[in-house]
């Protein structure tokens, strides 16, 4: 990105919260904590399905790379605003900027499609269960991962790829914790044009039609479940999808609205933001495990497991 009006700048500067510099010790320690409980808890949640082999199905398989993406999605935005907080130097270089948003339109597109590969496992698993094990066996499970990742990275680098033809004229500031292209595309004035082509495209391929075939899931695993004569037959299948409705809505709805609001409202912008890059990733996990019995009793053996070991370390030492 290139400054028409300052040749010499090859930095922004991240105001995130302006005007608070007497509250940033207690930001700090909350932005720590959540980064802390969304790693420790996303990582006993791939830990706990890895080592349960009963765990070791398409499902679990899914929901373990969601914890993956999760535990990047924090990655990529907290540490940099720990720093900047704590430092107090706000400046970001341009590559430091345009880092952090490739890793984060990655994970971002990473989490649209797995959201819809999630829903469609449920849909064959509740719609068609004959053929469960025929269409979501290993090996596709294998090449899906592999896709979504792949997917992603390209999409974020073409996204990125085209950033790099904008010039920026009004600014340098972004009032965001972290370089999302919403706050870039707020401080460029040129050279935008083949950038919201590209956006255009990216949101139609890669965040309508997953959206549009998780609604389409929906609708057909919930007719069949209405069609079911038993109760627990109804109230199992139900049990196996509220978790993944749960954490879709709640994924979107802070996504769509941290992406409609006025350019305005600052404090609704950032807060948004805040709900869908770091509180999101923490709070998923959470609810996999509170409405999914057999990762809570994984997760019990793994801390039961855990606590013995540090029991025998500290009495053998």
């Amino acid at each position: 990105m290139k400054n028409e009006t300052y040749e010499t700048i090859i930095f922004f500067h991240i105001l995130p919260f302006s005007g608070e510099a007497k509250n940033k010790p207690i930001i700090s320690i909350f932005f720590g904590l959540i980064y802390l409980i969304a790693v420790l808890v996303n990582f006993s949640i791939i830990t706990a399905i890895c080592l349960e082999v009963q765990l070791h199905k398409p499902m679990y398989l899914f929901i373990c790379n969601l914890s993956v993406i999760d535990i990047f999605y924090t990655s990529v935005t907290v540490p940099k605003l720990l720093h900047i907080l704590l430092s107090g130097n706000h400046i970001v270089s341009f590559s430091q900027c345009y880092t952090q948003l490739y890793f984060f339109i990655a994970v971002a597109t990473a989490e649209e499609i797995l959201l819809f590969i999630m829903a469609y496992d449920r849909y064959v698993a509740i719609c068609i269960p004959l053929h469960y094990h025929q269409i979501l066996r290993r090996r596709n499970c294998i090449l899906i991962t592999f896709g979504i990742w792949a997917a992603a990275f390209l999409n974020s680098l073409l996204l990125v790829s085209s950033t790099l033809n904008m010039t920026s004229c009004h600014s340098n500031i972004i009032h965001q914790t972290f370089c999302d292209f919403k706050s870039l595309t707020r401080i460029i004035c040129t050279g935008t044009t083949m950038f919201f082509v590209i956006i255009g495209i990216e949101m139609l391929t890669l965040s309508s039609v997953p959206v549009l075939g998780t609604c389409v899931s929906y609708v057909n695993i919930f007719l069949v479940i209405f069609k079911m004569k038993s109760k627990e037959s109804r109230r199992k299948a139900f049990s196996t999808c509220s978790s993944h409705v749960t954490v879709m809505s709640i994924y979107y709805g802070a996504c769509l609205s941290g992406y409609v609001i006025p350019p305005y409202s600052h404090f609704l912008d950032v807060t948004f933001n805040v709900v869908y890059a770091n509180i999101v990733p923490m709070i998923n996990p959470i609810i996999y495990s509170l409405q999914n019995a057999n990762i809570q009793s994984a997760l019990m053996r793994f801390i039961k497991e855990m606590f013995f070991l540090k029991i025998n370390f500290h009495s053998n030492g």
